[in-house]
């Protein structure tokens, strides 16, 4: 590649060539020829005096592009559909009177646009089986692990690392559950010539409005697609642009919230993303352990999350039956969407695979706030030895504001417990309060409930599709 020019970094370092071949030219240009394919087929069964030889001409050179003379014409012409008609059909000089017959360039660009689509929501959906697992077994793991829970990240009741990772994950569940949606029903354009009235194709078979409606049936079922929009205008709307890349945006969401998350407790020194034994935190300051995979994340999903807007601007602003000013901002904004997800999601996988948990970090940070919260279950156990509720409270209180002084005005160790076991008022001795502070104690149903999320949700998704599972991420940079 020349180095004098510019390089999108989507293909040069996050998306995976997997990713970039489905919205490469090869692909884009023989999926137009796979779609003159099913045209003339279908064409030729209901009727039309097309044969087998031109149709076997038509297949002999589907991959086999000619790009040079397709980009020659393109030059005189300005028209990228009629240069690949005139470049197949030097390829085929049999089969060039019928190559695109009746049809306009939106049956080969949108059929393509919502087929290169679906393949990619596919690799889509196979990485975030993978990512799902990943989070699955890292929170069965860690199911039981008490955390300090945090919200506007003041501290607050304990939860447990898995039920944290169990929030990510059930995130990207419901990602997936819209991905699958999607590529269950994804609609192809069909066969509907310049304004979506098929009038060229009723003209082709002397007004049999039957084999019009056959012949659109049979194209699609060529193609391996269930589903074709009932109306469209010379373009399928373009909201099915939209609701593909508020998908992919809800992926970024999650894998943004997710990155965040570790981003913080990696400042707080609890749990740490991957950090390979070269690495390099920074060029200043060598003892750094910077989480630059999560920051890369949070970076491209912001990027990807933006995106989707150049579709509903899109769809908003088409005129009548089509304008062109949605050409070039979908051959831009659409694949860069996928590539951008796609670099998240192998991202997401290696963290996910090889996240670290500093379960004695996370202890002290415990023990450090635990006899705040463990003053609900204090104030039970006075009143059980025939304390009064109210006055216990006050007292409680009293003794809380006091401690957080202590703590924050004197940079001394929490003395809360001291002080209620050394009150008369609540007759506990300081074995008996101590007695209160597991912090299992506090953790509620969090392991109960991820394992039942991950067995009734996750784990039939991973049984299901196993193929997708495992394999290392391998990292550009």
């Amino acid at each position: 590649m020349s180095k004098d020019l510019y390089e999108n970094p989507l293909i040069t370092r996050y998306t995976s060539k997997e990713m970039s071949h489905i919205f490469s030219s090869d692909v884009k240009f023989s999926t137009w020829r796979k779609l003159w394919i099913a045209l003339a087929e279908a064409e030729k069964e209901l009727g039309l005096p097309i044969n087998d030889e031109q149709i076997e001409e038509l297949k002999k050179f589907q991959n086999n592009i000619n790009y040079e003379d397709a980009e020659k014409r393109e030059k005189e012409t300005r028209h990228d559909v009629m240069s690949h008609v005139y470049a197949y059909g030097l390829q085929c000089p049999k089969a060039a009177p019928i190559i695109h017959l009746g049809a306009t360039s939106a049956y080969v660009g949108d059929n393509t646009d919502i087929i290169v689509m679906k393949q990619g929501l596919e690799l889509v959906r196979e990485k975030l089986i993978s990512l799902m697992n990943n989070l699955s077994n890292f929170a069965l793991k860690n199911k039981s692990v008490p955390t300090l829970g945090f919200t506007h990240f003041q501290a607050a009741q304990l939860t447990t690392v898995g039920k944290r990772a169990g929030l990510w994950l059930q995130d990207f569940y419901f990602d997936y559950i819209e991905i699958t949606r999607l590529i269950e029903t994804l609609p192809l354009l069909g066969v509907k010539g310049t304004t979506g009235t098929q009038a060229s194709f009723v003209e082709l078979f002397d007004g049999d409005m039957e084999k019009v409606n056959d012949l659109e049936k049979r194209v699609i079922e060529k193609l391996g697609f269930d589903n074709v929009v009932a109306l469209s205008g010379q373009t399928y709307t373009r909201k099915i642009d939209y609701m593909v890349l508020s998908a992919l945006s809800g992926i970024g969401q999650s894998a943004h919230k997710m990155t965040n998350d570790i981003r913080l407790l990696q400042h707080l020194k609890e749990v740490e993303e991957p950090f390979e034994s070269k690495q390099i935190g920074s060029s200043a300051m060598a003892y750094k352990r910077n989480p630059m995979r999560s920051e890369r994340v949070a970076s491209l999903a912001r990027y990807a999350m933006n995106l989707a807007a150049n579709t509903a601007d899109t769809a908003s602003t088409q005129w009548f039956e089509r304008t062109l000013d949605d050409s070039a901002n979908r051959r831009i904004s659409i694949p860069q969407s996928f590539m951008s997800i796609d670099g998240i999601l192998d991202i997401c996988r290696n963290v996910t695979a090889g996240l670290i948990v500093h379960e004695k970090v996370i202890l002290q940070r415990i023990m450090s706030e635990i006899p705040f919260m463990a003053t609900e279950n204090i104030l039970m156990e006075a009143v059980k030895k025939g304390g009064n509720r109210q006055e216990l409270h006050e007292r409680i209180r009293e003794h809380s504001m006091k401690a957080g002084s202590v703590v924050k005005d004197e940079g001394k160790p929490n003395d809360l417990l001291e002080r209620i076991a050394n009150d008369p008022v609540f007759g506990l001795s300081v074995e008996d309060v101590k007695k209160l502070l597991d912090p299992k104690d506090y953790i509620g149903r969090s392991a109960d409930q991820i394992e039942q999320f991950v067995e009734e949700h996750i784990r039939p998704i991973i049984t299901e599709n196993k193929n997708c599972i495992g394999g290392e991420v391998d990292l550009k940079v």
